[in-house]
Protein backbone atom coordinates (compact mmCIF):
# COMPACT_ATOMS: atom_id res chain seq x y z
CA UNK A 1 0.00 0.00 0.00
CA UNK A 2 1.38 3.59 -1.02
CA UNK A 3 1.78 5.62 1.84
CA UNK A 4 2.97 9.48 1.63
CA UNK A 5 2.65 11.47 4.66
CA UNK A 6 3.37 15.00 5.00
CA UNK A 7 4.03 16.60 8.41
CA UNK A 8 2.44 19.95 9.16
CA UNK A 9 2.28 22.42 12.17
CA UNK A 10 -0.54 24.00 13.25
CA UNK A 11 0.10 27.73 14.46
CA UNK A 12 -1.92 28.26 17.31
CA UNK A 13 -1.89 24.01 18.68
CA UNK A 14 1.26 22.06 19.67
CA UNK A 15 -0.60 18.84 17.93
CA UNK A 16 1.22 17.67 15.03
CA UNK A 17 -1.26 16.94 12.05
CA UNK A 18 0.02 14.15 9.47
CA UNK A 19 -2.39 13.71 5.87
CA UNK A 20 -2.14 9.86 5.40
CA UNK A 21 -3.17 9.02 1.27
CA UNK A 22 -3.60 5.17 0.89
CA UNK A 23 -3.90 4.24 -2.55
CA UNK A 24 -7.59 4.04 -2.80
CA UNK A 25 -7.22 8.09 -2.55
CA UNK A 26 -8.93 8.27 0.51
CA UNK A 27 -7.38 11.23 2.93
CA UNK A 28 -7.59 10.97 6.68
CA UNK A 29 -6.61 13.68 9.12
CA UNK A 30 -4.97 11.96 12.13
CA UNK A 31 -5.01 14.62 15.04
CA UNK A 32 -3.10 13.21 17.86
CA UNK A 33 -4.64 9.73 18.58
CA UNK A 34 -8.12 10.34 16.44
CA UNK A 35 -8.28 9.57 12.36
CA UNK A 36 -10.78 11.20 10.68
CA UNK A 37 -11.41 11.10 6.94
CA UNK A 38 -11.78 14.15 5.11
CA UNK A 39 -12.35 12.94 1.31
CA UNK A 40 -11.00 10.91 -1.37
CA UNK A 41 -12.97 9.20 -4.54
CA UNK A 42 -15.31 6.11 -4.38
CA UNK A 43 -14.60 2.71 -3.73
CA UNK A 44 -15.97 -0.08 -5.75
CA UNK A 45 -17.73 -1.56 -2.76
CA UNK A 46 -19.79 1.65 -2.51
CA UNK A 47 -21.07 1.57 -6.27
CA UNK A 48 -21.62 -2.07 -5.94
CA UNK A 49 -24.25 -1.22 -2.90
CA UNK A 50 -25.62 1.11 -4.54
CA UNK A 51 -26.52 -0.68 -8.17
CA UNK A 52 -27.48 -3.58 -5.20
CA UNK A 53 -29.73 -1.55 -4.01
CA UNK A 54 -30.69 0.25 -7.53
CA UNK A 55 -31.38 -3.43 -8.78
CA UNK A 56 -33.82 -4.14 -5.69
CA UNK A 57 -36.08 -1.32 -5.63
CA UNK A 58 -36.46 -1.65 -9.91
CA UNK A 59 -36.76 -5.31 -10.43
CA UNK A 60 -38.31 -6.72 -6.93
CA UNK A 61 -40.48 -3.74 -5.68
CA UNK A 62 -41.02 -2.38 -9.45
CA UNK A 63 -40.07 1.13 -8.91
CA UNK A 64 -39.49 3.47 -11.89
CA UNK A 65 -36.53 6.07 -12.55
CA UNK A 66 -37.45 9.26 -12.34
CA UNK A 67 -34.13 11.02 -12.80
CA UNK A 68 -29.91 9.57 -13.28
CA UNK A 69 -27.16 12.25 -12.99
CA UNK A 70 -24.66 11.81 -16.00
CA UNK A 71 -22.21 10.38 -13.52
CA UNK A 72 -25.00 7.49 -12.95
CA UNK A 73 -23.78 8.25 -9.00
CA UNK A 74 -27.40 9.80 -8.00
CA UNK A 75 -30.88 8.00 -8.89
CA UNK A 76 -34.45 9.03 -7.85
CA UNK A 77 -36.62 6.49 -7.79
CA UNK A 78 -40.84 6.42 -7.54
CA UNK A 79 -43.70 4.38 -6.96
CA UNK A 80 -46.64 6.21 -6.23
CA UNK A 81 -48.54 3.19 -5.00
CA UNK A 82 -46.30 2.60 -2.22
CA UNK A 83 -48.19 5.21 0.38
CA UNK A 84 -44.93 4.55 2.59
CA UNK A 85 -42.04 5.67 0.20
CA UNK A 86 -43.18 7.14 -2.61
CA UNK A 87 -39.77 8.58 -3.94
CA UNK A 88 -36.49 7.02 -3.41
CA UNK A 89 -32.86 9.03 -3.69
CA UNK A 90 -29.86 6.97 -4.01
CA UNK A 91 -26.81 8.99 -3.76
CA UNK A 92 -23.21 7.47 -3.96
CA UNK A 93 -20.61 10.15 -2.68
CA UNK A 94 -17.95 10.40 0.35
CA UNK A 95 -19.46 12.44 3.12
CA UNK A 96 -16.70 15.05 4.88
CA UNK A 97 -19.05 17.03 6.73
CA UNK A 98 -22.25 16.86 8.08
CA UNK A 99 -23.13 20.38 7.63
CA UNK A 100 -22.95 19.35 3.62
CA UNK A 101 -25.45 16.75 4.33
CA UNK A 102 -27.75 18.60 6.13
CA UNK A 103 -27.70 21.12 3.05
CA UNK A 104 -28.23 18.24 0.80
CA UNK A 105 -31.31 16.70 3.07
CA UNK A 106 -32.90 19.83 2.91
CA UNK A 107 -32.28 20.29 -1.45
CA UNK A 108 -33.69 17.07 -1.31
CA UNK A 109 -36.85 17.80 0.45
CA UNK A 110 -37.15 20.72 -1.88
CA UNK A 111 -36.90 18.45 -5.22
CA UNK A 112 -39.26 16.10 -3.10
CA UNK A 113 -41.99 18.67 -2.57
CA UNK A 114 -41.91 19.59 -6.21
CA UNK A 115 -42.50 15.97 -7.50
CA UNK A 116 -45.64 16.11 -4.76
CA UNK A 117 -46.72 19.04 -6.23
CA UNK A 118 -46.36 17.83 -9.90
CA UNK A 119 -47.85 14.49 -8.98
CA UNK A 120 -50.83 16.07 -7.19
CA UNK A 121 -50.22 14.09 -3.90
CA UNK A 122 -51.17 15.26 -0.44
CA UNK A 123 -47.81 14.01 1.03
CA UNK A 124 -45.07 12.59 0.02
CA UNK A 125 -42.26 10.45 1.67
CA UNK A 126 -38.69 10.29 0.24
CA UNK A 127 -36.33 7.61 1.21
CA UNK A 128 -33.02 9.31 0.88
CA UNK A 129 -29.88 6.74 0.93
CA UNK A 130 -26.35 8.09 0.98
CA UNK A 131 -23.36 5.53 -0.12
CA UNK A 132 -20.11 6.45 1.11
CA UNK A 133 -17.27 4.76 2.72
CA UNK A 134 -16.75 6.58 6.15
CA UNK A 135 -19.10 8.79 7.52
CA UNK A 136 -19.00 12.33 7.70
CA UNK A 137 -15.91 13.15 10.45
CA UNK A 138 -17.98 15.53 12.73
CA UNK A 139 -20.97 14.58 14.53
CA UNK A 140 -23.70 13.88 11.97
CA UNK A 141 -26.18 11.17 13.32
CA UNK A 142 -28.74 13.96 14.90
CA UNK A 143 -29.47 15.25 11.63
CA UNK A 144 -30.28 11.74 10.19
CA UNK A 145 -32.30 11.01 13.84
CA UNK A 146 -35.46 12.01 12.38
CA UNK A 147 -37.13 12.28 9.08
CA UNK A 148 -36.38 16.18 8.21
CA UNK A 149 -40.38 17.98 7.47
CA UNK A 150 -40.31 20.33 4.35
CA UNK A 151 -40.38 23.41 6.50
CA UNK A 152 -42.43 25.47 3.72
CA UNK A 153 -45.42 22.82 3.24
CA UNK A 154 -45.00 19.90 6.07
CA UNK A 155 -46.31 17.79 3.40
CA UNK A 156 -42.88 16.11 2.43
CA UNK A 157 -40.91 14.13 4.69
CA UNK A 158 -37.17 12.82 4.12
CA UNK A 159 -35.91 9.61 5.80
CA UNK A 160 -32.36 9.50 5.52
CA UNK A 161 -30.18 6.20 5.59
CA UNK A 162 -26.46 6.10 5.46
CA UNK A 163 -24.64 3.28 4.05
CA UNK A 164 -21.29 2.89 5.63
CA UNK A 165 -18.62 0.49 5.98
CA UNK A 166 -19.23 -0.04 9.92
CA UNK A 167 -22.92 0.18 10.24
CA UNK A 168 -24.14 -1.48 7.01
CA UNK A 169 -26.20 -4.67 8.72
CA UNK A 170 -28.32 -1.71 10.96
CA UNK A 171 -28.46 0.31 7.62
CA UNK A 172 -29.83 -2.71 5.77
CA UNK A 173 -31.99 -3.53 8.79
CA UNK A 174 -33.74 0.31 8.04
CA UNK A 175 -34.50 -0.26 4.78
CA UNK A 176 -36.05 -3.72 5.22
CA UNK A 177 -38.45 -2.48 8.12
CA UNK A 178 -39.30 0.02 5.33
CA UNK A 179 -40.05 -2.60 2.55
CA UNK A 180 -41.15 -4.92 5.00
CA UNK A 181 -38.68 -7.40 3.35
CA UNK A 182 -35.31 -8.88 4.44
CA UNK A 183 -32.82 -7.06 2.27
CA UNK A 184 -29.52 -9.12 2.79
CA UNK A 185 -26.72 -9.61 0.50
CA UNK A 186 -22.69 -10.12 0.75
CA UNK A 187 -19.90 -7.79 -1.01
CA UNK A 188 -18.21 -9.78 -3.54
CA UNK A 189 -14.88 -10.42 -3.16
CA UNK A 190 -13.56 -11.00 -6.42
CA UNK A 191 -14.80 -9.17 -9.51
CA UNK A 192 -16.49 -6.42 -7.98
CA UNK A 193 -16.26 -3.71 -10.72
CA UNK A 194 -17.46 -6.22 -13.31
CA UNK A 195 -20.48 -7.35 -11.07
CA UNK A 196 -21.28 -4.01 -10.52
CA UNK A 197 -21.39 -3.14 -14.13
CA UNK A 198 -23.71 -6.04 -14.90
CA UNK A 199 -26.26 -5.08 -11.51
CA UNK A 200 -26.42 -1.27 -13.14
CA UNK A 201 -27.06 -2.97 -16.67
CA UNK A 202 -29.73 -5.59 -15.66
CA UNK A 203 -31.62 -2.57 -13.52
CA UNK A 204 -31.24 0.34 -16.30
CA UNK A 205 -32.33 -2.13 -18.85
CA UNK A 206 -35.49 -3.86 -16.92
CA UNK A 207 -36.42 0.03 -15.96
CA UNK A 208 -36.25 0.93 -19.57
CA UNK A 209 -38.08 -2.17 -20.56
CA UNK A 210 -40.85 -1.50 -18.21
CA UNK A 211 -41.08 2.08 -19.69
CA UNK A 212 -41.33 0.30 -23.64
CA UNK A 213 -43.95 -1.92 -22.37
CA UNK A 214 -45.92 0.54 -20.28
CA UNK A 215 -46.12 3.39 -23.25
CA UNK A 216 -46.82 -0.05 -25.96
CA UNK A 217 -49.99 -0.06 -24.00
CA UNK A 218 -51.44 3.12 -25.11
CA UNK A 219 -49.99 2.81 -28.68
CA UNK A 220 -51.31 -0.40 -29.94
CA UNK A 221 -53.65 1.05 -32.43
CA UNK A 222 -54.05 4.70 -34.29
CA UNK A 223 -57.34 6.53 -34.34
CA UNK A 224 -59.48 6.25 -36.99
CA UNK A 225 -62.89 5.10 -36.35
CA UNK A 226 -63.62 7.58 -33.55
CA UNK A 227 -62.84 10.42 -37.04
CA UNK A 228 -65.09 8.14 -38.37
CA UNK A 229 -68.10 8.06 -35.86
CA UNK A 230 -67.37 11.98 -35.24
CA UNK A 231 -67.87 12.65 -38.85
CA UNK A 232 -71.29 10.22 -39.36
CA UNK A 233 -72.42 12.49 -36.17
CA UNK A 234 -71.46 15.70 -38.19
CA UNK A 235 -73.28 14.68 -41.25
CA UNK A 236 -76.47 13.18 -39.52
CA UNK A 237 -76.68 16.37 -37.15
CA UNK A 238 -77.04 18.49 -40.99
CA UNK A 239 -79.33 15.99 -42.62
CA UNK A 240 -81.58 16.47 -39.27
CA UNK A 241 -81.57 20.61 -39.39
CA UNK A 242 -82.17 20.21 -43.05
CA UNK A 243 -85.33 17.64 -43.13
CA UNK A 244 -86.80 19.15 -40.05
CA UNK A 245 -84.60 20.21 -37.02
CA UNK A 246 -82.58 18.68 -34.64
CA UNK A 247 -84.97 18.88 -31.67
CA UNK A 248 -87.75 18.66 -34.01
CA UNK A 249 -89.91 15.24 -32.35
CA UNK A 250 -91.10 13.75 -35.74
CA UNK A 251 -87.85 14.84 -37.51
CA UNK A 252 -85.74 12.96 -34.96
CA UNK A 253 -88.36 9.74 -34.75
CA UNK A 254 -87.89 9.69 -38.62
CA UNK A 255 -84.39 9.60 -38.49
CA UNK A 256 -84.39 6.85 -35.50
CA UNK A 257 -84.80 8.10 -32.42
CA UNK A 258 -84.99 5.31 -29.60
CA UNK A 259 -88.97 5.59 -29.33
CA UNK A 260 -90.62 3.00 -27.07
CA UNK A 261 -93.71 2.32 -28.88
CA UNK A 262 -92.13 1.78 -32.45
CA UNK A 263 -89.41 -0.57 -30.76
CA UNK A 264 -92.65 -2.49 -29.29
CA UNK A 265 -93.87 -2.50 -32.56
CA UNK A 266 -90.73 -3.90 -33.79
CA UNK A 267 -88.31 -1.59 -34.71
CA UNK A 268 -85.33 -3.10 -33.20
CA UNK A 269 -82.85 -0.91 -35.12
CA UNK A 270 -83.73 1.65 -32.62
CA UNK A 271 -81.17 0.29 -30.09
CA UNK A 272 -78.32 1.81 -32.73
CA UNK A 273 -79.56 4.48 -34.76
CA UNK A 274 -80.23 6.70 -31.60
CA UNK A 275 -75.80 6.78 -31.31
CA UNK A 276 -75.63 9.10 -34.04
CA UNK A 277 -78.60 11.81 -33.75
CA UNK A 278 -78.30 14.47 -31.83
CA UNK A 279 -80.69 17.33 -30.60
CA UNK A 280 -79.47 20.45 -30.65
CA UNK A 281 -75.84 22.24 -31.56
CA UNK A 282 -74.90 22.10 -27.85
CA UNK A 283 -75.60 18.43 -27.28
CA UNK A 284 -73.91 17.83 -30.49
CA UNK A 285 -70.88 19.54 -29.60
CA UNK A 286 -70.24 18.10 -26.12
CA UNK A 287 -70.62 14.71 -26.83
CA UNK A 288 -68.10 15.07 -30.32
CA UNK A 289 -65.40 17.06 -27.51
CA UNK A 290 -65.84 13.58 -24.82
CA UNK A 291 -65.92 11.70 -28.13
CA UNK A 292 -62.66 13.11 -29.97
CA UNK A 293 -60.97 12.75 -26.65
CA UNK A 294 -62.10 9.42 -24.74
CA UNK A 295 -62.45 7.55 -28.32
CA UNK A 296 -58.72 8.31 -29.03
CA UNK A 297 -57.74 6.66 -26.04
CA UNK A 298 -59.60 3.85 -26.11
CA UNK A 299 -58.74 2.73 -29.71
CA UNK A 300 -55.24 3.19 -29.39
CA UNK A 301 -55.16 1.05 -26.42
CA UNK A 302 -57.82 -1.80 -27.59
CA UNK A 303 -57.40 -1.20 -31.43
CA UNK A 304 -60.08 -0.29 -34.28
CA UNK A 305 -62.00 -3.15 -34.53
CA UNK A 306 -61.90 -4.08 -30.67
CA UNK A 307 -63.03 0.32 -30.28
CA UNK A 308 -65.88 -0.07 -32.72
CA UNK A 309 -67.39 -3.50 -31.20
CA UNK A 310 -67.10 -1.31 -27.85
CA UNK A 311 -68.63 1.88 -29.13
CA UNK A 312 -71.38 0.11 -31.04
CA UNK A 313 -71.97 -2.43 -27.80
CA UNK A 314 -72.23 0.35 -25.33
CA UNK A 315 -74.44 2.47 -27.48
CA UNK A 316 -76.85 -0.88 -27.34
CA UNK A 317 -76.62 -0.91 -24.21
CA UNK A 318 -77.46 2.32 -22.95
CA UNK A 319 -80.36 2.40 -25.85
CA UNK A 320 -81.96 -0.72 -23.67
CA UNK A 321 -81.42 0.60 -20.73
CA UNK A 322 -83.15 3.63 -21.37
CA UNK A 323 -86.12 1.77 -23.21
CA UNK A 324 -86.31 0.03 -19.91
CA UNK A 325 -85.77 2.75 -17.25
CA UNK A 326 -86.90 5.78 -19.37
CA UNK A 327 -90.21 6.47 -21.40
CA UNK A 328 -89.54 9.94 -23.24
CA UNK A 329 -87.86 10.07 -26.48
CA UNK A 330 -83.77 10.16 -26.46
CA UNK A 331 -80.89 10.49 -28.85
CA UNK A 332 -77.25 10.86 -28.29
CA UNK A 333 -73.52 9.07 -28.67
CA UNK A 334 -73.60 9.41 -24.59
CA UNK A 335 -74.21 5.72 -23.66
CA UNK A 336 -71.43 5.29 -26.40
CA UNK A 337 -69.37 7.30 -25.23
CA UNK A 338 -69.94 6.49 -21.09
CA UNK A 339 -68.92 3.12 -22.99
CA UNK A 340 -65.63 3.91 -23.28
CA UNK A 341 -65.65 5.05 -19.66
CA UNK A 342 -66.16 1.23 -18.87
CA UNK A 343 -63.49 -0.05 -21.25
CA UNK A 344 -60.99 2.39 -19.43
CA UNK A 345 -62.63 0.98 -16.07
CA UNK A 346 -61.79 -2.09 -17.19
CA UNK A 347 -57.95 -1.56 -17.86
CA UNK A 348 -57.82 -0.10 -14.40
CA UNK A 349 -59.42 -3.56 -13.42
CA UNK A 350 -56.71 -5.42 -15.71
CA UNK A 351 -53.81 -3.04 -14.74
CA UNK A 352 -55.15 -1.16 -11.91
CA UNK A 353 -51.11 0.07 -10.68
CA UNK A 354 -50.61 1.44 -13.99
CA UNK A 355 -54.10 2.92 -14.57
CA UNK A 356 -54.04 4.94 -11.33
CA UNK A 357 -50.64 6.37 -12.45
CA UNK A 358 -51.50 7.35 -15.57
CA UNK A 359 -55.38 8.68 -15.56
CA UNK A 360 -57.39 6.84 -13.02
CA UNK A 361 -57.44 9.60 -10.90
CA UNK A 362 -58.97 11.90 -13.82
CA UNK A 363 -61.44 8.84 -15.44
CA UNK A 364 -63.13 8.62 -11.76
CA UNK A 365 -63.68 12.16 -11.43
CA UNK A 366 -64.73 13.23 -15.13
CA UNK A 367 -67.03 10.31 -14.32
CA UNK A 368 -68.39 11.54 -11.25
CA UNK A 369 -69.15 14.79 -12.58
CA UNK A 370 -70.94 13.64 -15.71
CA UNK A 371 -73.59 11.28 -13.64
CA UNK A 372 -73.65 13.44 -10.79
CA UNK A 373 -74.97 16.27 -13.53
CA UNK A 374 -77.13 13.76 -14.93
CA UNK A 375 -78.95 13.12 -12.13
CA UNK A 376 -79.29 16.77 -11.23
CA UNK A 377 -80.20 18.05 -14.31
CA UNK A 378 -83.59 17.49 -16.09
CA UNK A 379 -84.28 16.15 -19.36
CA UNK A 380 -80.74 14.05 -19.25
CA UNK A 381 -81.33 10.45 -19.97
CA UNK A 382 -78.80 9.04 -16.85
CA UNK A 383 -80.08 5.67 -17.70
CA UNK A 384 -78.52 5.43 -20.92
CA UNK A 385 -75.26 6.65 -19.59
CA UNK A 386 -75.18 4.38 -16.72
CA UNK A 387 -76.31 1.20 -19.62
CA UNK A 388 -73.78 2.57 -21.91
CA UNK A 389 -70.88 2.37 -18.74
CA UNK A 390 -71.76 -1.34 -18.32
CA UNK A 391 -72.10 -2.01 -21.78
CA UNK A 392 -69.04 -0.90 -22.29
CA UNK A 393 -67.22 -2.45 -19.58
CA UNK A 394 -68.90 -5.70 -20.38
CA UNK A 395 -67.79 -5.61 -24.29
CA UNK A 396 -64.09 -4.79 -23.00
CA UNK A 397 -64.12 -7.87 -20.81
CA UNK A 398 -66.00 -10.10 -23.80
CA UNK A 399 -62.89 -8.68 -25.93
CA UNK A 400 -59.81 -8.15 -23.48
CA UNK A 401 -56.82 -6.97 -24.80
CA UNK A 402 -54.76 -6.99 -28.39
CA UNK A 403 -52.46 -10.00 -28.57
CA UNK A 404 -54.02 -11.39 -24.84
CA UNK A 405 -55.97 -14.23 -24.59
CA UNK A 406 -58.13 -14.99 -20.74
CA UNK A 407 -60.48 -17.56 -22.45
CA UNK A 408 -61.95 -18.24 -18.81
CA UNK A 409 -62.43 -14.89 -18.16
CA UNK A 410 -63.49 -13.95 -21.61
CA UNK A 411 -66.19 -16.38 -21.65
CA UNK A 412 -67.64 -15.75 -18.29
CA UNK A 413 -68.11 -11.99 -19.68
CA UNK A 414 -69.62 -13.30 -22.73
CA UNK A 415 -72.08 -14.99 -21.28
CA UNK A 416 -73.17 -12.48 -18.45
CA UNK A 417 -73.70 -10.12 -21.39
CA UNK A 418 -75.91 -12.23 -23.24
CA UNK A 419 -77.96 -13.50 -20.50
CA UNK A 420 -78.25 -9.90 -19.09
CA UNK A 421 -78.89 -8.64 -22.85
CA UNK A 422 -81.49 -11.43 -23.47
CA UNK A 423 -83.24 -11.46 -19.83
CA UNK A 424 -84.27 -7.46 -20.18
CA UNK A 425 -84.92 -7.68 -23.52
CA UNK A 426 -87.31 -10.30 -22.93
CA UNK A 427 -88.40 -8.40 -20.04
CA UNK A 428 -89.08 -4.95 -21.98
CA UNK A 429 -90.58 -6.73 -24.56
CA UNK A 430 -93.31 -8.72 -22.27
CA UNK A 431 -94.23 -5.81 -20.14
CA UNK A 432 -94.30 -2.92 -23.04
CA UNK A 433 -96.97 -0.94 -21.23
CA UNK A 434 -94.62 0.06 -18.51
CA UNK A 435 -92.26 1.79 -20.79
CA UNK A 436 -94.86 4.06 -22.41
CA UNK A 437 -95.98 7.15 -20.93
CA UNK A 438 -98.81 9.34 -22.12
CA UNK A 439 -97.23 11.65 -24.04
CA UNK A 440 -95.43 8.92 -26.09
CA UNK A 441 -98.61 6.68 -26.23
CA UNK A 442 -100.84 9.38 -27.77
CA UNK A 443 -98.29 10.40 -30.35
CA UNK A 444 -97.97 6.76 -31.65
CA UNK A 445 -101.52 6.32 -31.72
CA UNK A 446 -102.37 9.68 -33.49
CA UNK A 447 -100.07 8.69 -36.05
CA UNK A 448 -101.41 5.45 -36.67
CA UNK A 449 -105.05 6.70 -36.56
CA UNK A 450 -104.08 9.31 -39.05
CA UNK A 451 -102.92 6.66 -41.29
CA UNK A 452 -106.07 4.48 -40.50
CA UNK A 453 -104.18 1.74 -38.69
CA UNK A 454 -106.98 1.67 -36.39
CA UNK A 455 -106.36 -1.92 -34.95
CA UNK A 456 -102.68 -0.48 -34.20
CA UNK A 457 -103.98 2.25 -32.79
CA UNK A 458 -106.11 0.03 -30.45
CA UNK A 459 -103.62 -2.28 -29.51
CA UNK A 460 -100.69 0.14 -28.05
CA UNK A 461 -103.48 2.32 -26.49
CA UNK A 462 -105.32 -0.70 -24.81
CA UNK A 463 -101.82 -1.81 -23.44
CA UNK A 464 -101.55 1.75 -22.16
CA UNK A 465 -104.94 1.96 -20.45
CA UNK A 466 -104.42 -1.16 -18.68
CA UNK A 467 -101.34 0.01 -16.46
CA UNK A 468 -102.53 4.22 -16.61
CA UNK A 469 -106.13 3.76 -16.00
CA UNK A 470 -107.01 7.27 -15.28
CA UNK A 471 -105.39 8.77 -18.85
CA UNK A 472 -108.49 10.37 -19.97
CA UNK A 473 -107.45 11.40 -23.59
CA UNK A 474 -105.66 7.63 -24.17
CA UNK A 475 -109.10 6.56 -23.54
CA UNK A 476 -111.20 8.72 -25.77
CA UNK A 477 -108.46 7.93 -28.94
CA UNK A 478 -109.09 4.15 -27.70
CA UNK A 479 -112.49 4.41 -28.26
CA UNK A 480 -112.11 6.76 -32.10
CA UNK A 481 -110.26 3.54 -32.95
CA UNK A 482 -113.26 1.04 -31.63
CA UNK A 483 -115.43 3.85 -33.31
CA UNK A 484 -113.71 2.82 -36.58
CA UNK A 485 -113.80 -0.54 -36.45
CA UNK A 486 -117.19 -0.82 -35.35
CA UNK A 487 -116.63 -2.21 -31.82
CA UNK A 488 -119.45 0.26 -30.57
CA UNK A 489 -120.37 -1.69 -26.71
CA UNK A 490 -116.23 -1.16 -26.58
CA UNK A 491 -116.04 2.41 -27.40
CA UNK A 492 -119.19 3.39 -25.38
CA UNK A 493 -117.86 2.18 -22.78
CA UNK A 494 -114.68 3.73 -22.73
CA UNK A 495 -116.14 7.29 -23.66
CA UNK A 496 -118.18 6.65 -20.39
CA UNK A 497 -114.77 6.15 -18.90
CA UNK A 498 -113.32 9.29 -20.15
CA UNK A 499 -116.30 11.68 -19.01
CA UNK A 500 -116.00 10.31 -15.01
CA UNK A 501 -112.20 10.94 -15.47
CA UNK A 502 -112.75 14.68 -17.22
CA UNK A 503 -116.88 15.13 -17.25
CA UNK A 504 -116.16 18.23 -19.62
CA UNK A 505 -114.37 17.09 -22.85
CA UNK A 506 -116.76 17.96 -25.38
CA UNK A 507 -115.67 15.38 -27.77
CA UNK A 508 -116.50 12.26 -25.59
CA UNK A 509 -119.95 13.78 -25.35
CA UNK A 510 -120.38 14.04 -29.02
CA UNK A 511 -119.54 10.68 -29.19
CA UNK A 512 -121.43 9.08 -26.97
CA UNK A 513 -124.64 11.09 -28.30
CA UNK A 514 -123.68 10.04 -31.76
CA UNK A 515 -123.35 6.20 -30.65
CA UNK A 516 -127.00 6.26 -28.75
CA UNK A 517 -128.46 8.28 -31.56
CA UNK A 518 -127.65 4.95 -33.76
CA UNK A 519 -128.76 2.75 -30.98
CA UNK A 520 -131.88 4.77 -30.98
CA UNK A 521 -131.63 5.71 -27.35
CA UNK A 522 -132.81 9.25 -27.85
CA UNK A 523 -132.78 10.79 -24.29
CA UNK A 524 -129.24 9.47 -23.44
CA UNK A 525 -128.27 10.68 -27.10
CA UNK A 526 -129.85 14.21 -26.26
CA UNK A 527 -128.66 14.56 -22.67
CA UNK A 528 -125.49 14.01 -24.11
CA UNK A 529 -125.50 16.53 -27.10
CA UNK A 530 -127.10 19.20 -24.51
CA UNK A 531 -123.65 18.97 -22.33
CA UNK A 532 -121.55 19.52 -25.21
CA UNK A 533 -123.55 22.19 -26.23
CA UNK A 534 -123.18 23.66 -22.73
CA UNK A 535 -119.32 22.74 -22.67
CA UNK A 536 -119.16 24.79 -26.27
CA UNK A 537 -122.07 26.96 -26.81
CA UNK A 538 -120.34 28.41 -30.29
CA UNK A 539 -119.72 25.19 -31.95
CA UNK A 540 -122.43 25.00 -34.78
CA UNK A 541 -122.16 21.27 -35.42
CA UNK A 542 -122.74 20.95 -31.47
CA UNK A 543 -126.44 22.62 -32.26
CA UNK A 544 -126.55 20.75 -35.46
CA UNK A 545 -126.26 17.30 -33.41
CA UNK A 546 -128.72 18.26 -30.90
CA UNK A 547 -131.28 19.83 -33.18
CA UNK A 548 -131.23 16.35 -35.48
CA UNK A 549 -131.53 14.52 -31.62
CA UNK A 550 -134.81 16.35 -30.63
CA UNK A 551 -136.25 15.69 -34.21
Amino acid sequence: MRRIIIQLKLLSKINEVFVIIFNEYIIYIKVGKKELKVGGNLNTQELYLFWRLAHYFIAVQEYRIIQLSKDQNELWLEKMENKNVRVIRLLCRNLDWSNWLQRDIELTSHNGERIRKQLGKGELNVLNLYFTAYPPVDDYHYRIEKPFINPQTSKTKVNSVIFERENLPLSMEKVSDLFQDTISFSIPEENIDQETERLKHEALTTAVDKIKAEKSMFEYGKPFFTYFFIAIQLIVFLLLEVSGGSTNTETLIKFGAKFNPLILEGEWWRFITPIFLHIGILHLAMNTLALYYLGITVEKIFGRIRFILIYLIAGFGGSLASFLFSQNLSAGASGAIFGCFGALLYFGLIYPKLFMRTMGLNIFVVLAINLAFGFSMEGIDNAGHIGGLIGGFLATGVLHFPKQKKMLQQILFLVVTASLSVGLLYYGFHHGSKLLNEQSTLFIAQDYIQSEQWDKASKVLEGYVEDHPDSAESYFLLSYAEIKMNQINKAEKHLLRVLELDPNMDEAHVNLALIYLNKHELEKAKEHANQAVRIEPNKAEYKELLQKVNE
